[in-house]
Parts: C-alpha cells; structure tokens; sequence
C-alpha cells in the first residue's frame, strides 16, 4: 500500500536517490517505508523536511533521527518474516512501525510516558498490531521477554553492550552505536554466532548515552 501524500513524494523520491547511491536496498524495505506515513510522526512544523538527512525535534525533548540513518540501521538488522525485534528508544514510533512490516512482532520501549503512548495511538491508527510500545528502562534491554532474533538500539553504550548480546537468539544480530559519551560513536553491527559474535560497522553517529529508569511524569 502506497501511503505517500502528493506533498511527501518529491522528497520521497529524493530519499530513494541517496538510498540507492549509497548501497543496495532491499525492495521489501522500501515498501516498508512507503507504507508507512512519516508525516504521521512528526510535528507539523518539520512536515517539509520529513524525508531529509536531519534529525528533527519530537516530544519529551527527543529526537527522530533522519529518514536515511533509520533506513541504513533497519536495513543491517537483516530482519526476515519471522523474526522477534526489540526495539530501545521508540521516539515517535516510526522505526517500529516500519519494522512491523518486515517482521513477526516488535517490542519497542522508551523511557518516557508520553512517547510510548503517542506511538500506541499511531500504531493503532495505521492498524498495525504486531508493534507493541511500552515505557520501560532500556538501559537494561528486556531480559525478561528474549530471547529476540533482532535488537536495535537509538542510544549510544560506552562499551560492548554484553547484556544485550545475552537477549539473542543463536545467529540474532544487535546494531547499537558503541563509543564515549563525548564525542562520535560508531554504529555497530554483532551476530551472534555460537558463543562469540561477529562485528560489523556501519557508521559514525553522535547518540546520548540510556538514561536508567523510566520518567516518572512524562
């Protein structure tokens, strides 16, 4: 289903341009996030920068990131029909609801209230029911739902996220930015193979590091 506005298209097609300049990208994905209203996500203010590179301001004073990190980071998690994808930072809902398409089922969870329940209502809106949002401390994953085939990642760990490495299934991927607080951090993908992972990088990006604890008000 084609979801796309007369307004979203010419920066939707300009999209597609730098995606296939940089790599090949599964036709699966771009229906995916041509299913998916971005508009939908974002405040009204930032509509005309909807399919841009920037990172854009939503609620709870969080961030989207821009439509060509988010289509790199989903293209690396490989995700197949059947897989289980846990989702650490929702924002507004959008990664998830892309990933709704390709997946089996996508929990995604996030610190604050408000985001978790805005993405609910989204998610409802556009009949997805296989994404499910729920506030909760990311810092730790959820030891208690795994093991998940998929893990992704929208905040930076200083080190190797090892607890994270423990929540995947045998051959299950985790793409998360590890590096210092300050400063550029890389994008990395780890397959879990046996008893060891493989490492894979992706790219260099600026996250904040998981704040433990959900927010007690918003």
């Amino acid at each position: 289903m084609n979801s796309l506005s007369a307004d979203d298209r010419e920066g939707f097609a300009a999209f597609l341009l730098r995606l296939r300049g940089k790599g090949t990208v599964s036709k699966a994905l771009i229906a995916a996030i041509e299913a998916t209203p971005r508009r939908s996500f974002i405040s009204g203010h930032f509509h005309d920068l909807a399919w841009s590179e920037r990172t854009l301001p939503i609620e709870c004073g969080e961030t989207i990131e821009g439509a060509d990190l988010q289509a790199a980071v989903i293209a690396a998690l490989a995700i197949e029909p059947t897989s289980r994808v846990l989702e650490i930072g929702t924002g507004s809902g959008y990664t998830a609801a892309v990933m709704s398409r390709l997946a089996a089922r996508v929990v995604t969870i996030d610190r604050y209230k408000t985001l978790t329940e805005q993405a609910r209502q989204r998610f409802d809106a556009l009949g997805i029911s296989n994404a499910i949002a729920r506030q909760a401390d990311g810092a730790t994953g959820l030891a208690g739902e795994g093991p998940f085939d998929r893990i992704v990642a929208w905040v930076a760990f200083d080190s190797l996220p090892r607890f994270l490495l423990e929540q995947l299934s045998s051959g299950g991927s985790v793409v998360a930015p590890i590096g210092p607080e300050e400063g550029e951090q890389i994008v990395a993908k780890l397959t879990k193979v046996g008893s060891r992972f493989e490492r894979e990088d992706i790219g260099v990006v600026r996250f904040q590091p998981p704040v433990a604890g959900v927010a007690s008000v918003i």
